[in-house]
Protein backbone atom coordinates (compact mmCIF):
# COMPACT_ATOMS: atom_id res chain seq x y z
CA UNK A 1 0.00 0.00 0.00
CA UNK A 2 1.27 3.47 -0.89
CA UNK A 3 1.21 6.58 1.27
CA UNK A 4 2.13 10.11 0.21
CA UNK A 5 4.10 12.19 2.70
CA UNK A 6 5.74 15.58 2.04
CA UNK A 7 5.58 14.89 -1.70
CA UNK A 8 7.33 11.52 -1.30
CA UNK A 9 6.00 7.97 -1.55
CA UNK A 10 6.17 5.53 1.34
CA UNK A 11 5.27 2.01 0.32
CA UNK A 12 4.50 -0.92 2.62
CA UNK A 13 5.02 -4.17 0.73
CA UNK A 14 4.90 -7.86 1.55
CA UNK A 15 7.61 -9.76 -0.28
CA UNK A 16 11.27 -10.62 -0.69
CA UNK A 17 13.47 -7.53 -0.31
CA UNK A 18 16.15 -9.05 -2.56
CA UNK A 19 13.73 -8.80 -5.50
CA UNK A 20 12.76 -5.14 -4.98
CA UNK A 21 13.85 -2.71 -7.71
CA UNK A 22 15.16 0.37 -5.90
CA UNK A 23 18.43 2.26 -5.80
CA UNK A 24 19.35 0.54 -2.50
CA UNK A 25 18.03 -2.22 -0.34
CA UNK A 26 18.92 -2.20 3.33
CA UNK A 27 20.40 -5.38 4.74
CA UNK A 28 19.91 -6.15 8.43
CA UNK A 29 23.60 -6.87 8.99
CA UNK A 30 25.74 -7.93 11.93
CA UNK A 31 28.59 -5.73 13.15
CA UNK A 32 31.22 -7.96 11.53
CA UNK A 33 29.49 -7.72 8.13
CA UNK A 34 30.01 -11.48 7.90
CA UNK A 35 26.65 -12.52 6.51
CA UNK A 36 24.26 -14.61 8.52
CA UNK A 37 20.65 -15.75 8.52
CA UNK A 38 17.39 -14.02 7.70
CA UNK A 39 17.60 -10.92 5.51
CA UNK A 40 21.40 -10.90 5.77
CA UNK A 41 21.76 -14.43 4.45
CA UNK A 42 19.16 -13.88 1.73
CA UNK A 43 20.91 -10.69 0.58
CA UNK A 44 24.29 -12.38 0.29
CA UNK A 45 22.85 -15.47 -1.43
CA UNK A 46 20.89 -13.45 -3.98
CA UNK A 47 23.58 -10.82 -4.50
CA UNK A 48 26.49 -13.19 -4.92
CA UNK A 49 30.06 -13.11 -3.60
CA UNK A 50 30.99 -9.55 -4.62
CA UNK A 51 28.91 -8.13 -1.76
CA UNK A 52 30.85 -10.20 0.79
CA UNK A 53 34.14 -9.20 -0.84
CA UNK A 54 33.24 -5.52 -0.36
CA UNK A 55 32.10 -6.18 3.22
CA UNK A 56 35.43 -7.83 4.02
CA UNK A 57 37.28 -4.75 2.74
CA UNK A 58 35.16 -2.50 4.97
CA UNK A 59 35.80 -4.83 7.91
CA UNK A 60 32.91 -4.04 10.21
CA UNK A 61 30.30 -1.56 11.33
CA UNK A 62 29.22 -0.57 14.86
CA UNK A 63 25.68 -1.10 16.08
CA UNK A 64 23.47 1.84 15.18
CA UNK A 65 25.36 2.64 11.98
CA UNK A 66 25.39 1.54 8.35
CA UNK A 67 27.81 1.10 5.45
CA UNK A 68 27.17 0.84 1.72
CA UNK A 69 28.38 -1.61 -0.93
CA UNK A 70 27.50 -2.52 -4.47
CA UNK A 71 24.58 -4.88 -4.97
CA UNK A 72 26.19 -7.69 -6.93
CA UNK A 73 23.49 -9.65 -8.77
CA UNK A 74 20.55 -7.86 -7.12
CA UNK A 75 18.15 -5.56 -8.98
CA UNK A 76 19.16 -2.72 -6.65
CA UNK A 77 22.26 -0.64 -7.34
CA UNK A 78 23.51 -0.70 -3.74
CA UNK A 79 23.16 -2.56 -0.47
CA UNK A 80 23.16 -0.51 2.71
CA UNK A 81 24.22 -2.77 5.58
CA UNK A 82 22.55 -1.44 8.74
CA UNK A 83 23.52 -2.90 12.09
CA UNK A 84 20.60 -2.89 14.48
CA UNK A 85 20.76 -3.82 18.14
CA UNK A 86 20.20 -7.14 19.80
CA UNK A 87 17.18 -6.90 22.12
CA UNK A 88 18.11 -7.10 25.81
CA UNK A 89 14.69 -6.22 27.19
CA UNK A 90 14.64 -2.58 26.14
CA UNK A 91 16.74 -1.18 28.96
CA UNK A 92 20.09 -1.06 27.13
CA UNK A 93 19.45 1.75 24.65
CA UNK A 94 18.05 -0.56 21.98
CA UNK A 95 15.41 1.91 20.75
CA UNK A 96 17.98 4.66 20.25
CA UNK A 97 20.39 2.32 18.46
CA UNK A 98 17.64 1.08 16.17
CA UNK A 99 16.61 4.65 15.31
CA UNK A 100 20.25 5.49 14.58
CA UNK A 101 20.57 2.47 12.25
CA UNK A 102 17.63 3.76 10.19
CA UNK A 103 18.95 7.34 10.24
CA UNK A 104 22.43 6.22 9.20
CA UNK A 105 20.94 4.27 6.28
CA UNK A 106 18.91 7.27 5.14
CA UNK A 107 21.93 9.56 5.43
CA UNK A 108 23.99 7.15 3.30
CA UNK A 109 21.22 7.12 0.68
CA UNK A 110 21.32 10.91 0.51
CA UNK A 111 25.12 10.94 0.48
CA UNK A 112 25.03 8.75 -2.63
CA UNK A 113 22.21 10.72 -4.34
CA UNK A 114 19.82 7.77 -4.21
CA UNK A 115 16.15 8.31 -5.03
CA UNK A 116 14.68 5.08 -3.63
CA UNK A 117 15.42 2.77 -0.72
CA UNK A 118 13.81 -0.37 0.72
CA UNK A 119 14.03 -1.40 4.38
CA UNK A 120 13.37 -4.73 6.06
CA UNK A 121 12.27 -4.72 9.68
CA UNK A 122 15.75 -4.33 11.20
CA UNK A 123 16.55 -6.30 14.39
CA UNK A 124 13.14 -8.01 14.65
CA UNK A 125 14.28 -11.44 13.53
CA UNK A 126 17.07 -13.31 15.26
CA UNK A 127 18.04 -10.14 17.22
CA UNK A 128 14.69 -10.40 19.02
CA UNK A 129 13.55 -6.74 18.96
CA UNK A 130 9.73 -6.86 19.31
CA UNK A 131 8.28 -5.78 15.98
CA UNK A 132 5.44 -3.94 17.74
CA UNK A 133 8.06 -1.60 19.21
CA UNK A 134 10.44 -1.58 16.24
CA UNK A 135 7.90 -0.60 13.56
CA UNK A 136 7.03 2.84 15.02
CA UNK A 137 10.74 3.61 15.49
CA UNK A 138 11.42 2.77 11.84
CA UNK A 139 8.40 4.67 10.51
CA UNK A 140 9.06 7.78 12.59
CA UNK A 141 12.75 7.84 11.58
CA UNK A 142 11.73 7.75 7.92
CA UNK A 143 9.06 10.43 8.34
CA UNK A 144 11.50 12.74 10.16
CA UNK A 145 14.03 12.26 7.37
CA UNK A 146 11.48 13.02 4.66
CA UNK A 147 10.58 16.26 6.47
CA UNK A 148 14.14 17.51 5.95
CA UNK A 149 16.25 18.11 2.88
CA UNK A 150 16.49 14.79 1.04
CA UNK A 151 16.73 13.57 -2.52
CA UNK A 152 14.79 10.43 -1.69
CA UNK A 153 11.51 10.15 -3.58
CA UNK A 154 10.46 6.70 -2.39
CA UNK A 155 10.94 4.66 0.77
CA UNK A 156 9.66 1.11 1.02
CA UNK A 157 9.17 -1.10 4.04
CA UNK A 158 9.37 -4.68 2.74
CA UNK A 159 8.02 -7.28 5.15
CA UNK A 160 8.41 -10.96 4.48
CA UNK A 161 5.40 -12.30 6.40
CA UNK A 162 1.73 -11.33 6.25
CA UNK A 163 1.52 -10.63 10.02
CA UNK A 164 4.55 -8.30 9.85
CA UNK A 165 3.08 -6.55 6.79
CA UNK A 166 -0.27 -6.11 8.55
CA UNK A 167 1.42 -4.70 11.66
CA UNK A 168 3.51 -2.18 9.68
CA UNK A 169 0.45 -1.13 7.71
CA UNK A 170 -1.54 -0.53 10.91
CA UNK A 171 1.35 1.39 12.53
CA UNK A 172 1.85 3.51 9.40
CA UNK A 173 -1.84 4.43 9.24
CA UNK A 174 -1.90 5.29 12.94
CA UNK A 175 1.24 7.43 12.87
CA UNK A 176 0.21 9.32 9.74
CA UNK A 177 -3.27 9.88 11.17
CA UNK A 178 -1.74 11.34 14.33
CA UNK A 179 0.58 13.62 12.30
CA UNK A 180 -2.39 14.86 10.22
CA UNK A 181 -4.20 16.13 13.33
Amino acid sequence: MDFEYKGKTIRVVQGDITKIKVDAIVNAANSGLRGGGGVDGATHRAGGPTIMEECRKIGGCPTGFAVITGAGNLSAKHVIHAVGPVWYGGKSGEADLLRKAYESSLDLADGHDLKSIAFPSISTGVYGFPIEEAAPIAIKAVLRHLEGKTGLKEVQFVLFSQPDYDLYLDKMKGILHTKAQ
